[in-house]
């Protein structure tokens, strides 16, 4: 047997804005539960939750760490998350594992950029919500302004279980709006009262059943029953009718018992959540609903992968349903595969400590099993079934990577691609135009981490990182003909192909087309297909600037050849070099990709934004309002925004976030056309001299 049930579990993911305090709260909460024997702290690296060298030396989380403790009974698992938007994916995989979203906010900063980002996103994944108050001791801290703020921004549902003795440097204790103390302060004692009540009503009001039982007592004078009460507002909770507040100063422990009693008492657990629904792999068709029993079929999904020095690849996975012991094994539906399992382990940040079987809720992680990634399904291999992939935040931000040395090159792309197998919002990817290996991520505060880690073991790979070349391409605008001979003799058999050429343009997006004029046996047959060869390897080397060239219609409509000097390579030079010539007199021009780009930001920063966007040459093709915030649709240069991630947060203090993808080719600007040859002729000698 198991050491809890499924409804004795509570998975919350701390999540909020970057420096409010999660980790320590994390920390506070392990401490107090007697799960850890010292309080670690993140700034002075003791925290066993920031265990990676670059959180340590950066003092911030980078990503998601796994942890669980014990309280009344109770057990809990706790996802503490990175706090910045540029480690975004880390906080989607870890909604992925639980029931609620602790949302931290700081008592002298209030609610923040990613406070509603995680609050949105949290929502939107039907988990419940919870808000704590940190840092009650900081200097500026005012908790009736958060809370106001809170109600006003996030609605009424956010009702305080724990109110304040005192706040700044005399902030002293909580007390619990459920459980009024006799020793509290008359001030605090007639608030307490107010809220408790506005709870008890906010609770009964969820559960109809319960508000008629209570309509009764006020004629009878019944008291409900606290246990009933409480068991309505996990309810509540998990269906987003109530938002508990409390409050806390993680590093002096004040409030923390407090808060486990909270988590405990209010919060829903595995059984009370989500059931999730799959579908049967290989179709659309959906199946039955796989609820967090023993009974049903064994199903999971993958939320974070890493790769441990000791023991390898790990997979952490929640147990949707089911039950696992490691002689069952795993199946992985979308690669088709079983895969052996030796242990499973429950983790403890970096420790792993091995369990004999793994039930509904639970958050598990397994060793030396290759294929699962991120947002995997693993399942019975008798009653399979996929669940919906986790929907990442498309990153962004591109830059160019070349390795430092020869030596760096064999190992950069398997370097890389096991990063991305663990980060889905990492993505590297070969330039089938340009050549180079481009690599994007959230943020150039993200890709700066991620060739940190490629220095560090077991990767040891030094890259250089540099602006990515834009793919632009070449193109006509008008009708040219034109004829090109090459004739060479070097004594012995010559070389002789005349070609007589029609370039015309196409419509953007029809690429190429060649057509076959001849008439007459002007050009032998035979030799056409060397025609058209020595046409497309220009086209592709590209004739202005080394771009490919697109969109074109060339006919062959006459030529000479001789009997004994012609030959298949010397109609493909002929051919070659009249394409060339010709297109130069076709009025060529230079195409430059086209993004769209939706851009969402505060009201206020409507204006900067529109005339920002002038200013880089887009188009505003429509505007939204959700909220408080304006949503920008419009298309731009892809030259114009390669680092528009910076200047948007530049522009909005980084209140903004935009999503972009590629839309069509337009005509570059007469004016810039010049300089971007420049540049590319510059570009072509450097890499002929390296």
């Amino acid at each position: 047997m198991p050491a809890h049930t499924t409804s004795d579990l509570r998975n919350i993911a701390i999540v909020g804005h970057g420096s409010v305090g999660k980790t320590t709260l994390a920390e506070a909460i392990l401490f107090k539960a007697g799960a850890t024997t010292r309080l670690g702290k993140p700034g002075d690296g003791t925290s066993i939750l920031d265990s990676e060298d670059e959180e340590r030396s950066r003092q911030f989380t980078i990503t998601s760490s796994l942890c669980h403790a014990k309280h009344k009974g109770k057990e809990l698992q706790l996802i503490d998350t990175p706090g910045y938007d540029d480690f975004l994916g880390e906080v989607v995989g870890s909604y992925s594992a639980v029931e609620t979203a602790l949302v931290a906010v700081a008592a002298d900063a209030g609610i923040q950029v990613n406070t509603r980002r995680v609050w949105q996103r949290a929502g939107d994944a039907g988990l419940g919500r919870a808000i704590v108050i940190t840092k009650m001791d900081a200097e500026n801290a005012d908790f009736d302004e958060v809370l106001n703020s809170l109600q006003s921004t996030f609605g009424n549902a956010c009702v305080p279980l724990t109110l304040p003795l005192g706040s700044g440097s005399s902030f002293s204790g909580v007390v619990s709006t459920l459980k009024v103390p006799a020793d509290v302060p008359d001030d605090v004692a007639s608030r307490v009262e107010t809220v408790a009540e506005a709870l008890r009503d906010s609770i009964v009001e969820s559960d109809e059943s319960l508000m008629e039982r209570y309509m009764e007592s006020l004629d009878t004078g019944e008291d409900i029953p606290v246990g009933e009460i409480m068991a309505a507002a996990s309810r509540a909770v998990a269906e987003g009718t109530l938002v508990p507040v409390f409050c806390c100063a993680a590093e002096k422990g004040i409030g923390i018992e407090e808060l486990l009693d909270g988590i405990v008492s209010l919060l829903p657990s595995p059984a009370e959540g989500l059931v999730r629904k799959g579908t049967v792999p290989g179709t659309e068709d959906e199946i039955a609903e796989r609820p967090p029993t023993a009974d049903t079929p064994f199903s999971a999904q993958v939320f974070k992968a890493l790769y441990d020095p000791f023991v390898g690849k790990l997979a952490y996975f929640r147990v949707l349903s089911g039950t696992l012991k490691p002689e069952d094994g795993l199946y992985n539906p979308r690669e088709r595969k079983r895969e052996k399992l030796t242990h499973i382990y429950r983790v403890q940040a970096e420790k792993q400590e091995e369990i004999e079987q793994a039930i509904a809720g639970d958050l598990v992680a397994v060793a030396k099993i290759d294929s699962p990634e991120v947002g995997d399904t693993l399942c019975d291999e008798r009653n399979p079934v996929i669940f919906p992939p986790f929907a990442f935040p498309k990153p962004m931000v591109s830059r160019a990577a070349e390795p430092k040395s020869r030596a760096d090159e064999t190992r950069m792309s398997t370097a890389l691609a096991r990063i991305a197998s663990q980060d889905k919002t990492f993505h590297a990817a070969r330039d089938d135009q340009t050549g180079e290996l481009v690599i994007t991520g959230m943020s150039d505060l993200h890709l700066d981490i991620v060739t940190s880690k490629l220095r560090a073991k077991p990767f040891e790979v030094e890259m250089l990182l540099k602006e990515p070349r834009i793919p632009h391409k070449e193109t006509v605008t008008a009708t040219a003909s034109g004829s090109y001979r090459h004739k060479k003799q070097t004594g012995g058999r010559g070389q002789f192909a005349e070609v007589h050429l029609r370039i015309e343009p196409l419509e953007r997006g029809a690429d190429f087309e060649f057509v076959d004029e001849i008439y007459g046996g002007s050009i032998p047959r035979q030799y056409l297909p060397a025609v058209e060869k020595g046409v497309r390897e220009t086209m592709a080397k590209g004739v202005l600037a080394g771009y490919p060239v697109v969109d074109v219609r060339v006919a062959v409509y006459d030529g000479k050849h001789h009997d004994v000097d012609s030959s298949e390579a010397a109609f493909k030079i002929a051919s070659s070099r009249g394409f060339s010539q010709i297109f130069r007199q076709a009025r060529p021009v230079l195409l430059e990709p086209i993004v769209n780009i939706e851009i969402t930001v505060p009201t206020k920063y409507m204006g900067d934004i529109s005339g920002d966007l002038s200013s880089r040459r887009g188009r505003i093709q429509g505007m939204e309002t959700q909220g408080d915030q304006q949503v920008i649709q419009a298309q731009v240069p892809l030259t114009e925004v390669t680092n528009y991630s910076t200047q948007l947060r530049s522009v909005t203090g980084g209140e903004g976030s935009y999503t972009m993808d590629f839309s069509h080719y337009e005509a570059v600007p007469s004016r810039l056309q010049e300089s971007i040859i420049a540049r590319a002729g510059k570009a072509h000698e450097a890499d002929e001299d390296d």
